[in-house]
């Protein structure tokens, strides 16, 4: 028996050897590499915080002490040693188990968390209760360093340093982010490592709190007596640990980018170099910006430490060289830096996934739209999808399409793509967010010769009668399957229309609706309150025209199959031909 099969709650651990520690260290690990080639999830940053996690559990008493782990990058150790294992030891309960922090999963754990730079400030908001009501334990919040850039981290460093009473920050510094650090915030991180943390320049300290360093993060040994020393402390105090991102999994260590995040058998999968990658909406897109580039440009391509979602390997970000910025984790600044870049005349390119929309909203608004800056925005993996429920990309066309001024587009294909792009880019009068395809890349071979510039012209692909089927980018063949299943049961030949704009209607093409149709359905790829739909309903609402529409409802899924979440939402071509057909 391993000694992790032996720990079923926290108190097990403090029954422990240090030497059975470092055992169980590596009994986690094999653990995490066991789950994630199973099922997918993040690999280098939990191989790297075993020997924390455990020193954690041993001098600490959780749940009476309360943990607030970051993003959830590195929550998997912790969820073992609190009565979890079964999800990373036994493949036919992986799935009870989420990738992210879950309190409806273990009392253990505070809050649902998935987005970055957030525990400082969650970590807080508990101190804080605890000290309103008398109590005393600690409090602990584990950050780490790529976390350090995104705006909710200083806001909450700003407001801990404040309280006269116990917070604990371990800062764990595996000297990455997703992909490397940048910013000087860095170069205090580094100077501290080399100095031991004896450097006068001190960030923390000069916040305005205690400080302690570990060189060795993962010494257990090192990490009980430093945690043992701040155990109970009365006052805001930082633990910055130096740790090896990918520990014990030599490919992690040596390619800490690659593997923070892996797909199910990627032990068992051979790389091949030797294949010619297929034409895809990232490629084009990456060709675009090099093009642009060597032509000598102002182009500049801008990424919020997630460059490998957009396919920005290395040898792109070098190719780009300084015409290539990650801010680090921090979407709010992008969007601001963009907007600066493009009021100067610059081209701005800044590419955003779905899920991390949010957290821009008030730049959106306020530093983008307002001042109606040119910059170009795409954003990725929009849709619905059977993500777990801290990463939906469901809801960016409402947070985009309401806002004044942004021009939101949903292009079907590579050739509608390519032309909005270059809009975009050439275009001097808004900003555009462009909802870059995520499914496989479509052509039709005919260039796209449309004049953007005239905003809200839909495109009129089919002219039918009776019903109009309006379907909006990812949606669109699913537009197309449902109007060959209409005329297959109902020998009714709909119109079928490609909006292409997210953010208006074509009042003059849906006015001429009115004359031929009854009914009108809309497809989106996204949650239906406040999106794309909402606004065709609205322009009928005085009207006799029956509108329909599909999309996503109002709710957070939490890793439901898509296929499920379709027959939920009636988005197949036979539930939404019977929908029609009751209407009718």
């Amino acid at each position: 028996m391993t000694v992790l099969e032996k720990i079923n709650a926290p108190q097990d651990v403090k029954k422990l050897s240090i030497a059975e520690m470092n055992n169980l260290a590596e009994d986690i690990r094999k653990a995490i590499l066991n789950r994630v080639n199973s099922i997918g999830g993040h690999l280098g940053p939990d191989l790297g915080i075993a020997e924390a996690t455990i020193a954690i559990h041993y001098v600490f008493n959780s749940p009476e002490d309360k943990f607030v782990y970051d993003v959830s990058h590195q929550v998997y150790p912790h969820k073992m040693l609190t009565g979890r294992k079964h999800g990373f030891l036994d493949s036919s309960r992986f799935h009870e188990i989420s990738g992210y922090s879950n309190p409806s999963e273990s009392e253990h754990d505070h809050f649902v968390i998935g987005h970055t730079s957030t525990s400082v400030s969650l970590a807080t908001g508990l101190a804080k209760a605890r000290d309103l009501k008398g109590e005393k334990y600690n409090v602990i919040a584990l950050i780490g360093d790529g976390s350090l850039s995104g705006g909710e981290a200083y806001e909450g460093f700003n407001n801990a340093a404040e309280l006269n009473s116990n917070m604990i920050i371990i800062v764990n510094d595996n000297e990455m982010s997703i992909a490397p650090n940048y910013g000087g915030l860095y170069k205090n991180l580094a100077e501290l490592r080399k100095t031991n943390g004896q450097t006068v320049n001190n960030v923390f300290k000069a916040i305005g709190f205690d400080y302690y360093y570990v060189e060795e993060g993962n010494d257990i040994e090192a990490l009980i007596r430093t945690f043992e020393n701040v155990k109970d402390i009365n006052h805001p105090t930082v633990v910055h640990i130096h740790t090896l991102k990918g520990k014990g999994y030599e490919p992690a260590v040596q390619d800490k980018e690659t593997y923070h995040w892996q797909m199910p058998e990627f032990l068992n999968r051979e790389s091949d170099n030797n294949g010619a990658l297929s034409e895809s909406y990232t490629s084009i897109t990456k060709n675009f910006l090099l093009t642009k580039k060597q032509n000598n440009e102002p182009v500049i391509a801008i990424t919020a430490a997630t460059p490998g979602v957009f396919g920005f390997s290395a040898d792109f970000r070098e190719k780009m060289g300084k015409n290539f910025t990650d801010v680090g984790i921090a979407e709010e600044h992008a969007i601001a830096y963009a907007s600066g870049l493009a009021k100067n005349g610059a081209k701005p390119v800044l590419c955003l996934m779905s899920s991390f929309v949010q957290r821009t909203y008030d730049q959106m608004s306020q530093d983008l739209a307002l001042n109606n800056s040119p910059a170009t925005v795409l954003i990725y993996w929009g849709g619905i999808s059977g993500a777990d429920m801290t990463h939906l990309c469901t809801f960016d066309i409402p947070l985009i399409s309401n806002i004044p001024n942004i021009v939101y587009l949903a292009p079907t294909n590579k050739e509608e793509y390519m032309a909005m792009l270059e809009w975009s880019y050439n275009q001097n009068a808004h900003p555009v967010f462009i909802r870059v395809p995520s499914a496989e890349l479509v052509s039709t071979g005919i260039p796209d010769d449309t004049d953007y510039s005239k905003l809200n012209k839909y495109k009129l692909v089919e002219n039918g009668e009776k019903i109009a089927v309006i379907a909006a980018g990812s949606f669109f063949g699913l537009g197309q399957q449902v109007a060959d299943e209409l005329k297959k049961q109902t020998g009714i030949k709909a119109t079928l229309i490609n909006p292409r704009y997210l953010t208006g209607i074509d009042k003059e093409l849906l006015e001429t609706l009115k004359k031929e149709h009854k009914v009108v359905i809309t497809l989106e790829d996204g949650e239906l309150d406040g999106g794309f739909g909402e606004k065709v309903s609205r322009f009928y609402g005085n009207s006799d025209m029956k509108v329909l529409n599909f999309g996503a409802k109002k709710e957070f899924t939490d890793r439901v199959p898509i296929e499920e979440l379709y027959k939920r939402y009636h988005l197949t071509k036979e539930l939404i031909v019977q929908d029609i057909k009751e209407v009718l």
